[in-house]
């Protein structure tokens, strides 16, 4: 008899669906899983064997052959176990053959039947929702995969909680979505003495996704003021939520099913490979520019990256996507974030500090920020340069507004862009806009052009630059509430363009 359920394999954030077959043939006893399985769902017929007999389940005296169809797709890691199960004890009429055949499962198996939590419970789901199946998996996995909300997840803490249900001697309810978690008490703005040109950049960046490098001397408050970016960003609207829930459901790294509306803020070290930022690596997992998607991506001390990293990021930022080419792997990850990268002029960083700067300036702080190239340099939208601030400021009472204060500009500012974009659903901020989309909404007046034209003669910006111009522009104009760019905005949006040159 030849019985069949469901599973799973993971391509980038897509979950393709596995059937799994199960032959239980007459012959020289045996257990064979073939379909190119890795190690792991090799080793599942010897977590299924013990399950079984810890359940007094002893297997027929005749040859099992478990058959993962497609059989060119490769077969990673330990979820296989509870669907080869299934399969099983349905080849052997202890389950109904029916039942089990409308239902994708995953789970890994603990020698005694318990069912262990894995990754990737939310993209299974969607799957099963597409196939129109119910989903089995784990009872930790059970809010995450509720959260799609197309299909029923029957969550069971063990093998046995399973077969009870699909005989009917115990069903299992169906699992209910985990909480909202609650968004930490952000850091405030106004805790940053100073740096109000440095502020006005990070609201801008905010409210139209604009790439934004901070350049200054050691001290002076970069990172201060990036750990306040995620207080100003507006919440994840629900289609958000879920696209970067996939991602973070792929690495493990929702706790006990729960989804949070803050937007992610990943800091990956200096040192991060590029397996650890672009993705890759064991079985091509998502890299930290995927993890950050729809968030915050900050690189301290920027130059200090490698530069065969750094040069990595210049085809996600353009495109919002990265495909991680292996061998044995092709796979492609969402990845639109917004970078916010912090540097020191030089490599002692204090090149504008006459009494401590070292006798090759300026040369030194070219070679430093020279590590940047030049093509990476033309993709980051505001520059602005971060002065130390005098000792005698810090006992000043704090001021400028508070985070709440630039956060209500930023939504505002982004509800006028998602009214904007509400027919075109690839682009949701100015940061995406393009072609003759950008035209219609961003074209200046004719004071704007004209001084947009005189900058792009005389600094000579690439078409790059003058379309990213004309994006922060829009983005400032939407800060105040203008229907149309006009010269101001053009004048502020080039003056961030230019403050910081590269080496």
């Amino acid at each position: 008899m030849v019985a069949r359920t469901y599973t799973v394999a993971f391509e980038g954030v897509e979950a393709r669906i596995v059937e799994v077959q199960c032959a239980v043939a007459a012959g020289l006893p045996a257990f064979a899983i073939v379909g190119l399985p890795d190690k792991a769902v090799s080793e599942a017929r010897d977590r299924v064997r013990a399950a079984l007999t810890a359940m007094s389940i002893a297997l027929p005296s005749k040859r099992i052959t478990v058959n993962l169809s497609p059989a060119d797709l490769p077969k990673e890691g330990s979820h296989f176990d509870l669907p080869i199960a299934l399969a099983l004890l349905a080849a052997i009429g202890i389950l109904p053959p029916e039942d089990v055949e409308a239902t994708v499962a995953l789970g890994e198996l603990s020698l005694d039947g318990r069912l262990v939590a894995v990754i990737g419970a939310l993209p299974a789901a969607m799957a099963a929702a597409g196939e129109d199946k119910q989903l089995l998996c784990p009872r930790a996995c059970g809010p995450e995969a509720a959260w799609v909300g197309a299909t029923p997840v029957i969550a069971a803490a063990s093998l046995a909680d399973a077969l009870r249900h699909f005989t009917g001697q115990a069903p299992i309810d169906p699992s209910s979505p985990g909480e909202v978690r609650a968004d930490p008490a952000g850091r405030d703005l106004r805790d940053v003495k100073g740096q109000e040109r440095a502020k006005r950049a990070l609201e801008i960046a905010a409210a139209g996704r604009h790439h934004l490098l901070m350049v200054g001397t050691p001290g002076s408050g970069k990172s201060m003021l990036a750990a306040r970016i995620p207080g100003i960003l507006p919440p994840l609207t629900p289609t958000e939520a879920l696209e970067t829930s996939m991602i973070h459901s792929l690495s493990g790294l929702l706790d006990e099913g729960g989804i949070s509306r803050a937007r992610p803020f990943r800091e990956p070290h200096h040192t991060a490979s590029i397996a650890a930022i672009v993705g890759g690596g064991r079985g091509a997992r998502p890299g930290e520019i995927s993890l950050a998607h729809n968030g915050v991506l900050f690189l301290d001390e920027f130059p200090e990256f490698p530069r065969t990293v750094l040069e990595t990021l210049r085809q996600p930022i353009e495109t919002g996507e990265v495909v991680v080419a292996r061998a044995n792997a092709h796979v492609r990850y969402p990845c639109k974030f917004l970078l916010i990268a912090a540097a020191n002029p030089c490599k002692c960083g204090y090149l504008c500090d006459p009494a401590r700067a070292c006798a090759r300036a300026p040369q030194c702080g070219e070679d430093y920020l020279g590590r940047i190239s030049g093509p990476l340099m033309d993709r980051i939208d505001l520059r602005v340069d971060v002065p130390p601030v005098a000792y005698t400021d810090l006992d000043l009472p704090s001021g400028g507004d508070s985070s709440a204060t630039v956060a209500e500009r930023v939504i505002r500012a982004r509800a006028a862009q998602s009214a904007r974009f509400e027919n075109h659903p690839q682009t949701r901020v100015n940061a995406d806009a393009e072609g003759h989309l950008l035209e219609e909404i961003a074209t200046p007046d004719s004071d704007g052009r004209a001084l947009l034209g005189q900058v792009a003669e005389r600094f000579g910006l690439s078409a790059r630059g003058y379309h990213r111009v004309l994006r922060v522009a829009r983005t400032i104009a939407d800060l105040a509430g203008e229907p149309r760019v006009c010269k101001p905005h053009v004048a502020e949006a080039v003056g961030y363009r230019l403050a910081v040159k590269a080496g």
